[in-house]
């Protein structure tokens, strides 16, 4: 039996309100689930946060440790260090000479020549250090190191030391002048001498020749004969 006009009706305002009851449900789950979806990113964000907060302390504490660490050992090797300024040699010193077995220490390094006194007639040895090596022979090599000034003011011209280096030449052959040829013949090795030479044992008293004239001294280290 069909329905009358007035049960249709009814039956077509039943249908609008459950559409709207479903409508409103649909509205709150979808309003739930963007709560809960929202609520779930913050919670996310929040351990994000707290996790970056974690690393950013753990990476200073290392840097702090590190720093320290490297304090300690810069003071460390600062107090274990010797000071430069105590065992490092001047910037234009020379190198100290290579001295033979034995020698007196005081061979490494410079003697200071003072003039002599008086009028100089003959040539003059005299020891100052006694080395304990064999003596130098006549054709020998030897190595030495000098000083030579000018015998009546004390003034220098000429040093091996201010090259670094020794000076090595055969002895007693004419290499050298006269009086270097006579006055170092047989002085031991690893000795000290000074050698009070008049003129005429030298370069003689010719000032146009350009080397030192006059009597002269020279404090010289015998350090090899060979």
């Amino acid at each position: 039996m069909p329905a009358t006009p007035s049960q249709q009706g009814v039956d077509a305002v039943s249908e609008r309100t459950q559409n709207r009851a479903q409508k409103s449900e649909r509205r709150l789950a979808a309003q739930l689930a963007a709560q809960k979806a929202a609520e779930a990113k913050r919670r996310r964000q929040a351990w994000a946060g707290g996790l970056a907060g974690v690393a950013v302390v753990a990476v200073l504490i290392a840097v702090f440790v590190t720093i320290g660490q490297n304090d300690d050992d810069s003071k460390e090797q600062a107090a274990g260090a010797p000071s430069a300024s105590a065992t490092a040699p001047a910037a234009d010193a020379p190198p100290a000479p290579q001295l033979p077995a034995g020698a007196d220490p005081a061979l490494g390094t410079k003697p200071t020549v003072a003039a002599g006194k008086g009028e100089l007639k003959k040539l003059t040895v005299t020891p100052l250090i006694k080395g304990t090596g064999p003596a130098v022979q006549k054709g020998q090599t030897i190595t030495t190191n000098y000083v030579g000034v000018f015998y009546k003011d004390g003034k220098e011209f000429d040093s091996s030391w201010s090259g670094g280096q020794p000076a090595s030449f055969a002895i007693g052959v004419g290499q050298v002048i006269p009086g270097w040829d006579q006055g170092l013949v047989g002085v031991t090795v690893g000795s000290r001498v000074q050698l009070d030479i008049p003129a005429e044992l030298a370069y003689g008293n010719d000032a146009s020749s350009g080397r030192p004239t006059g009597p002269l001294r020279f404090v010289v280290d015998v350090l090899a004969a060979q």
